[in-house]
């Protein structure tokens, strides 16, 4: 039977300074062309259809315009995207955590988001996130109650990235910091803005959007085992 996969974007839309957000173009499209070919992949997100898409990952990606968000197949899954409360983790085989600066406003905290992750994990099912998508995981824990962090390798946006982009004072903390303080071993490229994806068991997770593709692969060779 083919395995199903739960791509969740952000809903929200606007950073603490006001500034447009929501998710992260290529973070979304490049996993996307890695594994639609092999599963079935549903979108979902706390509101539902339509997620917001972050304009300037638009204006940065224009490659990824065409291919994905004007891909009729595409476009169709964010139309009918799931409201995240609607979602039984028993369909899915995976769930995968788009990144973009929104995650960090709603996921991070959304407690039908934090419910749903936990069931993903502690059923030993896949959990994948890039760049600012760690965040959504920030509140899910182990059967113990453990943070899914505590112990292990994990990689997300760094400090110094956010800082280049200038955003540190639009979202309500810093993902490498976070990671850190729940227990998190934080690993990161050598240098900013480089790929790199860390393996943790069921725990999958990419640093920043260059991560997008590789992350794709990783999740692809962890569900053909």
């Amino acid at each position: 039977m083919t395995k199903r996969i739960l791509f969740v974007f952000t809903s929200a839309n606007q950073t603490l300074t006001g500034a447009s957000t929501g998710w992260y173009l290529p973070e979304a499209a490049h996993p996307y062309y890695v594994l639609a070919p092999h599963f079935i992949v549903d979108f979902a997100s706390p509101a539902g259809p339509n997620p917001p898409v972050d304009e300037y990952s638009i204006q940065t990606f224009p490659d990824d315009v065409g291919k994905f968000l004007e891909n009729s197949e595409v476009q169709k899954k964010l139309s009918t995207a799931k409201k995240l409360s609607e979602v039984n983790p028993d369909d899915y085989d995976a769930i995968f955590y788009v990144g973009g600066h929104g995650p960090v406003l709603d996921l991070a905290v959304d407690p039908v988001n934090i419910q749903l992750a936990s069931k993903f994990y502690r059923a030993g099912k896949l959990v994948a996130a890039v760049c600012h998508g760690p965040a959504a995981l920030v509140g899910v824990t182990d059967e113990f109650g453990k943070s899914i962090f505590a112990g292990k390798p994990v990689t997300g946006f760094s400090n110094v990235e956010e800082e280049q982009v200038n955003k540190v004072k639009d979202v309500p903390f810093l993902l490498e910091d976070k990671i850190s303080s729940l227990g998190g071993k934080y690993e990161k490229a050598a240098e900013p803005w480089g790929p790199k994806v860390v393996v943790a068991g069921n725990l999958i997770t990419g640093q920043n959007p260059a991560s997008g593709h590789p992350i794709g692969e990783a999740i692809l060779q962890a569900l053909q085992k």
